[in-house]
C-alpha cells in the first residue's frame, strides 16, 4: 500500500485527536457501573474480537510481513495491558480531564525517545514547541491536584506510569515492527491486552459490584469500536510512515478536547488558565508539525 499523503495523515491525525479527546469522559461513565479492571478488560476484549473479524482482507490489503511475536507482546503488555490498566485505575480517582491532561507528558517523552532511538532528529523549532506544550499543560492544571487532597497526589505520580510504558511499547512497533502488518501487530497486541487485564481483573476484583447497565455496555461498546478498534487501526498503520514524535502530539491535544466536553456535557467551568493553556498547546502543535523550511 502507498504512503499516505501529507493531507491523508492530517485528516487521520485530526480524526484520532476527536475520538481519543472523548473517550476520557465515556471511560469515567462506564467506572460508575464496573471496577476499572474489568471495563478494561471488556473493551480489549470486544475490539480484539472484531479486529480478529477484520484482520485477513485488511491485511492482504495492506500489506507487510507478519509482526514478530515478543513486539506484538511488548505492545499488548506496554500500550494496552499496563498502560489503560493504570488508566481506568486513576480515573476512579481523579477527574477524567485531569488524568486526560497529565498524560500529555507523553508527546515529551516520545520526543526523547524518537530523537535517541529512533533517528528522528528535532529542528530547534519542534523543541521549543514540546516545551510550550508542556507549559500549556501546568497551566491548565496548575492546582488542581492539590485541591483534590492527599491521596491525589499518589494516584497522579501513579498515572505516569502509563505514559511512560506507552513510549516503550511505540519505540518497540516502530523501530522493530516497521515493515510488518500493522493490522496483525493490533489484533495480536488487543488480544494481550485483554487476557493480561482480565487475569488481573479475576485476582483484584473477586466481590467487586459489577452492573451491565445499558450505560455500561455502551461505554464499552463506543470504547472497545471507536476508542480502541478503530482508532487503533490507523493510529499503527500510520506509524509506519509518519514520525512517531509528531503522531504523539495526539496526546496534547486530546485533554484540550476532553476538557471542552467537560464543560459543553458535563457543565464544568472553563477558567481563564484553562484558554491560557489551550493556547499554548495548540502553539506546541503548529511548531512541531509544521514543514521544514
Amino acid at each position: 500500500m502507498a504512503s499516505p499523503s501529507r493531507f491523508v495523515q492530517g485528516v487521520l491525525v485530526a480524526l484520532l485527536c476527536a475520538v481519543w479527546g472523548s473517550t476520557w469522559l465515556v471511560i469515567r461513565g462506564g467506572l460508575r457501573d464496573l471496577p476499572p479492571f474489568t471495563s478494561a478488560a471488556a473493551r480489549f476484549g470486544v475490539a480484539a474480537l472484531v479486529m480478529t473479524a477484520v484482520a485477513g482482507p485488511i491485511a492482504r490489503r495492506e500489506g507487510g510481513s507478519r509482526p514478530p511475536a515478543w513486539v506484538w507482546l511488548v505492545s499488548g503488555l506496554a500500550n494496552f495491558a499496563t498502560s489503560y490498566g493504570v488508566v481506568y485505575w486513576c480515573e476512579t480517582r481523579l477527574p477524567s480531564g485531569l488524568v486526560a491532561v497529565l498524560w500529555g507528558v507523553f508527546p515529551v517523552l516520545m520526543a526523547l525517545a524518537s530523537h535517541w532511538l529512533l533517528g528522528e532528529r528535532l529542528r530547534r523549532g519542534s523543541w521549543l514547541g514540546f516545551l510550550l506544550g508542556f507549559a500549556g499543560l501546568v497551566v491548565l492544571f496548575r492546582n488542581d491536584i492539590a485541591s483534590l487532597g492527599a491521596g491525589a497526589t499518589g494516584a497522579a505520580l501513579v498515572l505516569f506510569v502509563s505514559p511512560v510504558v506507552s513510549v516503550v511499547g511505540t519505540t518497540v512497533v516502530k523501530r522493530f515492527g516497521a515493515g510488518s502488518s500493522s493490522v496483525l501487530m493490533n489484533r495480536n497486541a488487543m488480544w494481550v491486552g485483554a487476557v493480561t487485564l482480565a487475569g488481573v481483573a479475576l485476582v483484584t476484583e473477586q466481590g467487586a459490584p459489577r452492573h451491565w447497565t445499558p450505560a455500561a455496555l455502551g461505554s464499552v461498546a463506543y470504547l472497545a469500536l471507536c476508542g480502541t478498534a478503530f482508532t487503533f487501526g490507523i493510529y499503527f498503520w500510520l506509524l509506519r510512515y509518519a514520525d512517531a514524535h509528531k503522531l504523539a502530539l495526539i496526546a496534547y491535544v486530546t485533554p484540550v478536547i476532553a476538557l471542552t466536553l467537560g464543560w459543553a456535557v458535563g457543565g464544568e467551568t472553563l477558567k481563564a488558565s484553562t484558554l491560557a493553556g489551550t493556547a499554548l498547546v495548540l502553539s506546541a502543535v503548529l511548531l512541531v508539525v509544521r514543514p521544514k523550511g
